[in-house]
C-alpha cells in the first residue's frame, strides 16, 4: 500500500467521525507526504489548519494510521508546498462531498482588491417585473459611470437578490472595461469598522489611508447601508467621502432594507442626498420569476428536475430567492441519494415540513451553541476562561458572529462570555475580521457556520 492509497484509507475514515464541514474545512486537501522513522508527515493547505489539524485531530489520526501501519509511532504536520501535487480524491465506500457544495466553495473566493466575488454576474442574474428597474439602472450606470444615476440607492427586504445585483453590477464595470477603473464593494459594517480602527489608532497616517482608500476610487458599492444609522462618527465620515466622490462624479451604489425617508436613525443630510439620485426597489419575485430563477440555478449547477417538481418549489416558497435556492438544494441531494428525483407528494412533504417549521429567532445562545456545535466543544468551554488555542479560536468566533449577525453591543458581548471586559470582544471582533480577508479556510467555516445559524 503506498502512501497516497493508506491516507485516502484515513480519510475515508475520518469523514465517517467528523462533521462533513470540518472535513472539509481542515482535512479533504491534505496527503500524506512521507513516512520515515515511524513519523508520518501530513502536509496541509495553509499554517491555520496545520494549527487546528494538529491541535484537534492529531490522536484520532495518529490511532488510525498506527490501525493501518504499527510502524508507525508518530505524526507531523507540515505546509503543503506548492511542488507537491495533491492526489488525495474521496475514497468510493465514503461519500464524498456533493458536487454542488464543493462549486460553492470554490466559487467563495474573493478579488481582494475589489472584494467582488466572480459568481456574481448578470448571466445568472434572472430578471423580471420585480427588480426591471433596479437591473435597469444597473445596466444603464455600466455605460455611463458617474454621471446617470448618481448615487444609485437599491432597497428592498432580505433575500431578494440585492447584494447579487450589487456585485454583478461590478464585476460587469470591472470586464467592461478591461480592469482599469477602481471598484471597491464593501457592508457598511466592514465601513464602520475601517473608520473606529482608524479612530483608534489615533494616527493621522491611519486615518488618511483609511479616507484614501474609500476616495481614491471610481465605483464605491456599499451594502446594507441601512447600518450606519446612529454611529456619528462613521455617518461623520461617510458623508465626506460620499461629496468627495460625488463631486469628482465618481460613482456610488448602495443597498439598503428600506427606502432612505424610511431609515429612522439616519442623518437628513445623508437622506437627503441618497434621495438626490436614484432609488429603485425589489420586491418579491411572482412565480413565473420564481421558476426561472430555479431553472437558472439548475444550469450553474448542470444538474435537472422534472418540471413537476420545480413547480412544486416555486409555488410553495414564495418571497426569500434564498429559500429557493436552499429547496432546490434540497431536492437535489434527494436525488443524488437515491440516483432518481423525489416523488411529487414527498416533495410536497417536504416543503410542508419547511413551511410548519419557520426559521427561529436568532439568539446569542443559539449562536453560542452552534459554534460550540461545530467545533465539537462544550458550550461550558467556549463561554468559560480556558485560554487553549482549540478554545481561543470558537470563542472569537462565537463573539464576532454576536457582533456580526445581532449588532450585539461589546459590553454586551463581554458579559456573554464570563462578564469579560468589553475590550476583549472589540479585540475578538477586529482580529476574525482581519483574519477571513487572509484565510479561506476561517472564511468557509463562519459560513458554514451562519448557514446552520440560520437553518436549524
Amino acid at each position: 500500500m503506498n502512501f497516497d492509497e493508506l491516507w485516502q484509507r484515513i480519510l475515508g475514515e475520518l469523514e465517517l467521525q467528523i462533521s462533513k464541514a470540518n472535513f472539509i474545512t481542515w482535512l479533504k486537501h491534505s496527503n500524506l507526504s512521507n513516512i520515515e522513522h515511524g513519523t508520518a508527515k501530513i502536509s496541509l493547505k495553509s499554517n491555520f489548519a496545520k494549527e487546528w489539524v494538529e491541535n484537534k485531530y492529531h490522536k484520532q489520526i495518529l490511532r488510525l494510521l498506527h490501525s493501518y501501519d504499527n510502524s508507525i509511532k508518530n505524526a507531523e504536520y507540515v505546509i503543503l508546498s506548492t511542488n507537491i501535487t495533491a492526489t488525495a480524491t474521496p475514497l468510493k465506500k465514503t461519500s464524498p462531498p456533493s458536487e454542488e457544495f464543493q462549486l460553492e466553495i470554490a466559487e467563495q473566493s474573493v478579488d481582494p482588491s475589489t472584494n467582488l466575488n466572480p459568481k456574481y454576474t448578470f448571466d445568472h442574474f434572472v430578471v423580471g417585473p420585480t427588480n426591471e428597474l433596479a437591473a435597469a439602472a444597473c445596466f444603464a450606470i455600466r455605460d455611463a459611470i458617474g454621471k446617470k444615476y448618481n448615487p444609485l440607492f437599491i432597497y428592498g427586504t432580505v433575500g431578494v437578490g440585492k447584494t447579487h445585483l450589487l456585485q454583478a453590477t461590478g464585476n460587469e464595470i470591472m470586464k467592461q472595461y478591461n480592469n482599469k477603473l477602481k471598484v471597491l464593494y464593501v457592508t457598511s459594517e466592514k465601513f464602520t469598522n475601517d473608520v473606529v480602527t482608524a479612530l483608534q489608532n489615533k494616527s493621522l497616517e491611519r486615518i488618511e489611508a483609511m479616507k484614501q482608500k474609500y476616495r481614491n476610487v471610481d465605483v464605491l458599492i456599499i451594502d446594507d447601508i441601512q447600518f450606519i444609522g446612529g454611529r456619528e462618527r462613521t455617518e461623520e465620515e461617510f458623508f465626506h467621502t460620499f461629496n468627495a466622490l460625488y463631486n469628482n462624479n465618481k460613482q456610488i451604489i448602495l443597498s439598503s432594507d428600506r427606502p432612505p425617508r424610511a431609515l429612522p436613525t439616519l442623518e437628513e443630510r445623508l437622506k437627503s442626498r441618497f434621495e438626490g439620485g436614484m432609488i429603485a426597489d425589489i420586491q418579491f419575485p411572482e412565480y413565473e420569476m420564481r421558476v426561472a430563477i430555479l431553472r437558472n440555478k439548475l444550469i450553474e449547477k448542470n444538474s435537472e428536475l422534472p418540471d413537476a417538481i420545480i413547480n412544486i418549489i416555486a409555488k410553495k416558497v414564495q418571497k426569500n430567492v434564498r429559500e429557493l435556492e436552499g429547496m432546490l438544494t434540497k431536492a437535489l441531494f434527494l436525488t443524488r441519494q437515491r440516483g432518481t428525483p423525489p416523488e411529487e407528494e414527498e416533495m410536497e412533504r417536504v416543503l410542508q415540513t419547511y413551511l410548519d417549521n419557520p426559521i427561529k429567532m436568532i439568539s446569542p445562545v443559539k449562536i453560542i451553541k452552534t459554534t460550540a456545535d461545530f467545533f465539537e466543544i462544550n458550550e461550558k468551554e467556549i463561554i468559560g476562561h480556558d485560554r487553549k488555542k482549540e478554545i481561543v479560536l470558537p470563542r472569537q468566533v462565537a463573539m464576532y458572529l454576536l457582533r456580526k449577525e445581532l449588532k450585539a453591543s461589546y459590553p454586551f458581548i463581554g458579559a456573554k462570555f464570563g462578564n469579560r471586559d468589553h475590550t476583549t470582544a472589540i479585540h475578538a471582533y477586529n482580529k476574525i475580521e482581519k483574519e477571513i480577508t487572509k484565510s479561506s479556510n476561517l472564511n468557509r467555516m463562519i459560513s458554514e457556520i451562519i448557514e446552520r445559524i440560520h437553518n436549524n
